[in-house]
């Protein structure tokens, strides 16, 4: 799946990963391919991908909204 973070200055990440950890407002979730369409907030935290190669990165925000939806994972953060 492509995971794109994106905020109103620059593109953060763009790439394939594997599995994709957001910190929801109402609790940390994860999302792997072929996901459920979702929307959701964001709260402050970090977000965790995994690639293809097993590596394991991570991005803190401050809050965000996340769209999940044809194996793509868009999260606009400020």
């Amino acid at each position: 799946m492509t995971l794109k973070i994106i905020s109103a200055e620059e593109i953060i990440f763009t790439g394939d990963v594997e599995s994709v950890t957001l910190p929801g407002v109402l609790g940390s979730f994860t999302v792997l391919n072929n996901h459920a369409s979702l929307v959701s907030t964001l709260a402050a935290g970090d977000i965790v991908y995994t690639d293809a190669a097993d590596k394991r990165e991570s991005h803190h925000i401050d809050g965000g909204i996340a769209d999940i939806d044809n194996n793509t994972v868009s999260v606009c953060i400020y």
